[in-house]
């Protein structure tokens, strides 16, 4: 009697082996596709937005654009950059490099590599060198949107002709906007030891000592700051109500100081600063002789304003008093010093 014979084994089916690859290149094609669909939609998206500006009365122009980073990122490079707003300020830079990564299309982070210039409407234009010039813009649909710039070891260099520019260097320089509660938004600013022009006010009042700044505020009824221009959007934001609230600010030029704690601001009718500032200064009375020699301010208000602070400084030379932008002047105590700082040209 013999054995029967053993059933011999099933073939494994191939289809199990191959699956995860098919669907690997299915992924790969769908996401191929939809990067695709995405850098189209995002050079889209730039020539709406340069139109709407156009429209607007600001000019945004470049010489060539380059769209690419797949698979995970979409990058911008344009060559050539220029934006001009209708006042006159603008900014060029010969190239910009732009990235955002494909899970957070909404955060995009901004570079010059080779440096940018900024116009100033009546100074002309300064070139902007550095070891790192990057800004980062997210929350879009926010008012205002999250914007950051970064600048470290700048140097500032007036163009031929052009008009000097306060400093020359600084080691570092940042710009924040926020979005807060309350219809709210913050404005932040920092520049750390600035170096002045040797020609300048500032370095007159400096020396050879570093100048720094910063600024912490808060700006109220962000919702109302709309328009087509600079100057709607402020008279816009004004009409509602909107103020700003500083928390904190500083400049110290060498030795002497000028720094606050509190101060609420508004916008006029004329385009200047309203509102007031409680003030700590410090080698004041050396700073507004340097002003009043410089013709920066009339000879007989730099004396007066000289004896005001005088007569309120302690043994650390500080004195506190209280600076004041009503009916477009600033007046330091009861002396009035110049002109309230301009926000926007009535035109």
């Amino acid at each position: 009697m013999s054995l029967p014979y053993p059933p011999p084994p099933r073939k494994h089916r191939r289809l199990g082996l191959y699956a995860p690859f098919v669907l690997l290149l299915i992924a790969i094609a769908g996401w191929s596709v939809f990067w695709f669909w995405a850098r189209g939609e995002a050079a889209s998206r730039m020539d709406t937005a340069v139109a709407d500006l156009k429209r607007a009365g600001y000019a945004v122009t470049w010489k060539d654009r380059t769209l690419g980073g797949y698979p995970f990122r979409m990058d911008v490079a344009l060559n050539d950059f220029s934006a001009r707003e209708p006042s006159g300020w603008a900014i060029q830079a010969p190239r910009l490099e732009a990235e955002a990564f494909m899970h957070a299309p909404g955060y995009w982070i901004v570079a010059a590599p080779q440096g940018l210039t900024f116009v100033r409407p009546l100074g002309g234009p300064v070139a902007v060198k550095g070891e790192l010039i990057r800004a980062s813009l997210s929350h879009l649909d926010a008012r205002p949107p999250s914007f950051s710039f970064e600048g470290v070891k700048l140097a500032f260099e007036p163009a031929p002709g052009a008009q000097p520019f306060a400093l020359s260097s600084a080691d570092r320089v940042e710009f924040h906007l926020r979005a807060g509660p309350d219809d709210e938004g913050g404005v932040f600013a920092e520049v750390k030891n600035g170096k002045a022009r040797l020609s300048g006010l500032l370095a007159r009042i400096a020396g050879d000592k570093p100048v720094s700044f910063s600024w912490n505020s808060t700006l109220s009824r962000m919702s109302a700051f709309t328009g087509a221009t600079w100057p709607e959007a402020v008279r816009h934001w004004t009409a509602a109500g909107g103020q700003m609230t500083l928390r904190s600010a500083g400049i110290t030029a060498g030795d002497a100081l000028i720094g606050t704690n509190s101060g609420r601001l508004g916008v006029g009718a004329d385009g200047r600063l309203t509102g007031a500032l409680d003030v700590t200064l410090r080698q004041a009375p050396r700073a507004l002789g340097v002003m009043g020699d410089s013709g920066v301010i009339p000879q007989p208000n730099a004396t007066a304003a000289q004896a005001v602070v005088q007569a309120r400084q302690g043994a650390d030379q500080a004195s506190r008093a209280a600076i004041t932008f009503q009916a477009g002047q600033t007046t330091l105590g009861p002396v009035a010093i110049g002109p309230a700082p301009k926000v926007y040209e009535v035109r």
